[in-house]
């Protein structure tokens, strides 16, 4: 096995730079794939440090777009239209980003260039990233194959990236893109990340690169899935018929609330009591909050659409549009207020325990959510925890994209790993070592090279 290791580590040996360019820089360029559910994304990302100020780092993205499985009217993500939507676009996408890739100077030795079809000379990428898991089986194998074609024809090795860890380090992306120097590496570990999105809600304490402990995760639906499902009994016919994409959650949002100033209107719960006590309104209904009555650190949301489900026919259909904004804000208010709810009682144990966690990070898709940005604050300034410091990355990062993916890739190939050419999709694949696949180092097809601590 460890001669398998050394042969692998020669075929993989990065091309020594010259004199002159390792004294002036050293940098890191990935290319970047993810293609784990509908979102067809191509990322270029580039690393580099100066020996003068080593301690100086700068981070650009050089490219970063997708393209998403337009609605398709089948009430959802239709499997074979996204594999079919991620094998028309992404080898197009990765001919355009081609372009952006630094150009290549004459200090720069002969393996480390890359010619373009229209004579361009670039800087050949170091290594490839690519999602690996969890997601669609079939629509990951696009891109892992993909990748895998990039690096054996490029002569570079593969980074394969957990999903959920590249959301969780997203943040520390975001950071490192502003310039910020010794501080790019923010927020520093350890930190809780509350990971929301269409397929995934888990609260985890993320102790380092490696080690996220789960919390707490979701018995039944995730809360995008959910708010999805309320969106499509809640909005007018014409708005789901016009939206670009299924994720009719977000579309629920803009719905429920013209503006910030109307964010307010929905009370946020001073105390457990709060939670429990819920008075119907003037149309004779209220929405009750998922497991208000006890302390399990667990997620459950399929109560909430069952709830507006049961209201919605018992109007037969004849809803006006007041009562439907009403419901769209408890559906809102209440799946945020769960999520508030689990993390508060998370931060109570850990506290009970002498740990005082300083940063909250949310990710995922229904991270971009205005609404969610302002509540969990509010909940968490009334329930004693103004300190905790709330990170949310920018809009434009918190869906799905490979920018992430070429970050955490960054992140891993410095701490010596590198995957293994022969590895496959993981539909299912645990963040927590504690669990029964081991986490992200149990999945397999890890090659380790000079590593660090992390």
């Amino acid at each position: 096995m460890l001669h398998g290791i050394r042969a692998v580590k020669r075929r993989f040996a990065p091309c020594l730079p010259t004199k002159t360019t390792a004294a002036r820089r050293r940098s890191l360029l990935t290319l970047a794939i993810e293609s784990s559910c509908d979102d067809t994304c191509v990322s270029i990302l580039s690393k580099s440090t100066t020996r003068i100020q080593p301690e100086s780092v700068q981070v650009r993205l050089l490219f970063n777009e997708k393209i998403t499985l337009r609605n398709t009217g089948k009430g959802g993500i239709w499997p074979p239209e996204a594999l079919n939507s991620h094998q028309l676009n992404l080898a197009k996408l990765i001919e355009t980003s081609l372009p952006f890739l630094p150009g290549s100077d004459q200090s720069l030795p002969v393996q480390k260039r890359l010619w373009l079809r229209d004579g361009q000379i670039k800087e050949k990428p170091d290594f490839v990233s690519v999602t690996r898991g969890p997601g669609m089986n079939q629509n990951l194998a696009v891109g892992l194959n993909t990748a895998k074609g990039l690096a054996t024809a490029w002569q570079v090795p593969l980074l394969g990236v957990h999903h959920m860890q590249a959301h969780a380090l997203t943040p520390r992306l975001a950071t490192a893109i502003k310039g910020a120097g010794q501080d790019s590496s923010q927020p520093e570990f350890p930190f809780l990340t509350l990971l929301v999105s269409g397929g995934h809600t888990m609260l985890l304490h993320s102790k380092s690169l490696l080690e996220h402990e789960i919390l707490a995760s979701t018995s039944d639906t995730a809360i995008g899935d959910e708010l999805d499902k309320c969106g499509r009994m809640l909005l007018p016919a014409e708005i789901q018929h016009n939206t670009p994409d299924t994720s009719f959650g977000k579309y629920l949002s803009a719905y429920a609330f013209k503006s910030s100033a109307e964010f307010n209107s929905w009370s946020v719960p001073q105390n457990r009591q709060d939670e429990i006590i819920r008075p119907q309104n003037s149309f004779g209904w209220s929405i009750m909050t998922p497991m208000a009555k006890n302390r399990e650190l667990c997620f459950s949301f399929s109560g909430i659409s069952s709830q507006i489900k049961r209201i919605v026919s018992d109007r037969h259909c004849d809803t006006s549009d007041e009562e439907r904004t009403l419901l769209a804000r408890a559906a809102l208010g209440t799946a945020f207020e769960h999520l508030g709810s689990r993390t508060i009682i998370a931060l109570e144990q850990l506290r009970d325990q002498g740990l005082h966690i300083p940063t909250l990070v949310v990710s995922g898709g229904v991270a971009a959510n205005d609404f969610l940005r302002y509540y969990l604050r509010q909940m968490l300034d009334v329930r004693s925890f103004h300190k905790v410091n709330l990170v949310f990355p920018p809009v434009e990062l918190c869906t799905d994209n490979a920018a992430m993916i070429a970050w955490t890739g960054v992140e891993m190939f410095e701490a010596g790993y590198r995957t293994d050419l022969g590895c496959g999709p993981l539909r299912k694949w645990s963040m927590d070592g504690q669990s029964e696949d081991g986490g992200i180092l149990g999945a397999g097809a890890w090659i380790l090279q000079n590593p660090r601590h992390v």
